[in-house]
């Protein structure tokens, strides 16, 4: 471990190896053993109401394939994991209060929050009380910097969001007028703009207007008439699933006809009934594709298409990040395990040394062999573009990689 992760770690590597047991004073129970009367205790937050529902129902999908795959293959070596699912809403005091709880009924680690700007407010209640956290879909500049307990799987949008411009261009050298949207009230959308910005005054395209959003507006009428005044023959938007739908759909009624490139907030196919139509042609860059011919994701391909029926055929990346979410947390409490069983460790030593464990792994998931910087950011090789397709009836449609 690199020495200024051991440095943000401080006092918890040294209580722990000292043998003391690790405790927070607003958590009674750290100090005291696991309970494993029910399985090994793993929490998960995700936004199961509100506008961020569209991604949280898509991450529970590979949560629950996830807990199978791992309770199927045997468990904790022998142990049932047992995991709690707690809504986040899809603001931050929801998420705020959902991690709380969790932690109180004394899981060993995370997953989620659903949104980056829930990660921002409710990642330190874990990092100050020392509760790993593996982060499924926050992509946000900054996030892995909150603490030594702070870990993603999905990848930061300076990785990503750059790739569509490049392929956008490729497709249609002759775009020349490039306008960009953002929601300025949410931490994703104000992070990925400003990459998106500056990877498009990187290839000679400083966008001509950027247009600012709320994450609850449903009528964009006001700034669309002001970026289609100056004529763009590209537009880029960084906003979630709802808001930008409803967008995309708005900027094609008012008779914008050029090429539209997308962030990671409307990665996943729930974007289909709100664009409906509308959303074919949109280019987006992806950390999954379900094409990867790899072991571990022709088997959660399989499990997926045994779960949703063949209908719903291809997994949404949000699922498949959840799904290695969870992954990661089951192969490093198994590891753990082997090294310290469980039995003889607090709820407090536990977390410590899992999130060690997390960190120095190496992981076969669905998105590919990953593992992770000290700081705890996801690093993985593999990235796709894909432009939408939707089919003749407007109302379904796929994510097609493109070459």
């Amino acid at each position: 471990m690199a020495a200024h992760r051991l440095q943000r770690l401080g006092p918890w590597l040294a209580l722990l190896a000292a043998g003391l047991g690790l405790t927070a004073c607003s958590d009674p129970s750290a100090n005291q053993p696991i309970n494993l009367a029910q399985g090994v205790p793993v929490g998960a937050v995700l936004s199961l109401t509100g506008n961020a529902n569209v991604y949280g129902q898509d991450q529970r999908t590979g949560l629950n394939l996830a807990l199978a795959a791992i309770n199927g293959g045997g468990g904790i070596n022998g142990k049932p994991m047992a995991l709690r699912l707690e809504d986040g809403g899809s603001d931050e005091s929801a998420a705020n209060a959902a991690f709380t709880l969790q932690i109180n009924r004394g899981v060993l680690a995370l997953v989620g929050p659903t949104l980056s700007q829930q990660a921002f407010s409710a990642d330190p209640i874990a990092q100050r009380r020392g509760v790993p956290v593996v982060a499924p879909s926050n992509t946000a500049t900054g996030i892995p910097q909150i603490g030594y307990f702070i870990s993603r799987v999905s990848a930061q949008s300076s990785v990503i969001a750059p790739l569509s411009i490049g392929k956008a261009l490729a497709l249609q050298p002759s775009i020349k007028r490039a306008a960009v949207f953002f929601a300025q009230d949410d931490a994703y959308s104000t992070a990925e703009t400003v990459i998106f910005q500056k990877a498009l005054t990187a290839k000679g395209l400083k966008p001509v207007t950027v247009q600012r959003t709320q994450l609850n507006d449903q009528d964009f009428q006001n700034q669309i008439t002001a970026a289609l005044q100056q004529k763009p023959d590209l537009i880029v938007l960084s906003l979630q699933a709802v808001d930008g739908g409803n967008l995309i759909r708005q900027l094609r009624e008012l008779g914008y006809k050029g090429m539209i490139v997308v962030g990671n907030g409307m990665n996943t196919p729930n974007i289909y009934p709100i664009c409906q139509r509308y959303c074919d042609g949109i280019l987006i860059a992806q950390a999954y594709s379900p094409e990867l011919a790899t072991p571990a994701n022709r088997a959660f391909l399989k499990a997926f298409q045994a779960n949703q029926g063949e209908a719903i055929a291809t997994p949404p990346q949000l699922t498949a990040q959840a799904f290695t979410a969870l992954q990661v947390v089951g192969e490093a409490l198994k590891r753990l395990d082997t090294k310290t069983p469980l039995t003889t460790l607090t709820v407090a030593q536990a977390r410590t040394a899992l999130m060690a464990e997390i960190l120095k792994g190496h992981y076969q998931t669905p998105l590919g062999d990953i593992s992770f910087t000290p700081e705890g950011e996801v690093i993985q090789k593999q990235f796709f573009v894909a432009q939408v397709k939707m089919n003749p009836d407007g109302r379904a449609g796929r994510f097609a990689l493109l070459p």
